[in-house]
C-alpha cells in the first residue's frame, strides 16, 4: 500500500487512487482529494511558487510534482504549518500586513518557514535570494520585514 503524510497524518492510497492519480500532479490531490485549499494554483509549470509546499522539509513546487513522486514522504501544506494560525510567520505577516491580494501568500510563508528552518536569521540577501514566489502586488519589502520579525519572535522564543 502507498502512504503519504500530509500535515502529520498518514494517508494510504486505495488501488484505485495509486491508478488514478499517481500522476496527478500534488497540488490538485491536495486540493481535490483532501480539500486543503490554502495551496494554490498560480502558472501550473513551476515558476510562480504560489502551490509551495513542504516535501520532507523543502519548498516544492507542488503544481509539477506528481503524486507518485512524494509516495513516503511527508508534505505540509500552510495548514499544516500551525494548528491556529500562531506560526511566527503567519502572525507577523498580519503584524505587517504584508498581503494585499494575496495570492501567493501561502508559497511566500511556506518558503520563508523553509528559509527560517535552515537559516535562523537570514541575511536580506538571503531572502532575496530564497525568496523565490513571485508576488504580483510588489510586497516585497515587506515580506522581507516580515520574515525578520519572525526570525526575531522564533529566536526569542527559543531562549
Amino acid at each position: 500500500m502507498n502512504t503519504i503524510t500530509i500535515n502529520g497524518q498518514t494517508i494510504e492510497l486505495t488501488d484505485s487512487d495509486s491508478n488514478n492519480d499517481s500522476d496527478k500532479p500534488l497540488l490538485w490531490f491536495v486540493r481535490e482529494n483532501l480539500e486543503l485549499t490554502g495551496t494554490k494554483f498560480g502558472c501550473g509549470v513551476g515558476m510562480c511558487g504560489a502551490c509551495t509546499v513542504h516535501v520532507d522539509g523543502y519548498p516544492t513546487r507542488s503544481c509539477i510534482t506528481p503524486v507518485s513522486s512524494v509516495l513516503g514522504k511527508s508534505i505540509t501544506t500552510i495548514e499544516g504549518l500551525s494548528e491556529d494560525n500562531d506560526h511566527p510567520l503567519q502572525q507577523a505577516w498580519v503584524e505587517h500586513q504584508v498581503p494585499q491580494c494575496g495570492y501567493c501568500q501561502s508559497g511566500q510563508i511556506m518558503t520563508a518557514a523553509a528559509l527560517l528552518e535552515n537559516n535562523p536569521t537570514p541575511s536580506d540577501e538571503d531572502i532575496n535570494n530564497a525568496m523565490n514566489v513571485i508576488c504580483r502586488c510588489g510586497t516585497h519589502q515587506r515580506i522581507r520585514k516580515g520574515i525578520k520579525a519572525a526570525s526575531e519572535a522564533l529566536i526569542a522564543s527559543s531562549d
